[in-house]
């Protein structure tokens, strides 16, 4: 499934739209290292975290786009750098958890 089809399926918004590509999974987690580290290629990041640093994450593990969840914001630097690194950034209320299990049904 692309990230635009999940975006249109699961009612999310577009912070920042960049290339559509293919999302195979999913991952919750906000501490940044252990998403480096666990998460897979092609996931949706659903995270709670707003700052810079959730690009440059989602470049080097291949994440597919980042959900910022429970209604957070990511600020002005953030949206400025995932244009430059083409990363996707979406938002919703949802909670993390009751995402994760939409998009369960969906992948």
């Amino acid at each position: 499934m692309l990230v635009s089809e999940l975006k249109e399926k699961l009612g999310l918004e577009y912070v920042h739209r960049a290339s559509d590509v293919q999302v195979s999974d999913c991952y919750i987690g906000d501490m940044l290292s252990v998403v480096m580290s666990n998460a897979p290629e092609c996931a949706v990041w659903l995270t709670v975290q707003t700052n810079i640093n959730i690009i440059a994450v989602s470049v080097m593990a291949d994440i597919a786009c980042v959900v910022v969840v429970e209604g957070m914001e990511p600020d002005m630097n953030t949206v400025l750098k995932a244009e430059e690194q083409d990363v996707n950034i979406l938002k919703t209320d949802k909670s993390a958890y009751s995402l994760a299990k939409e998009i369960s049904d969906l992948l």
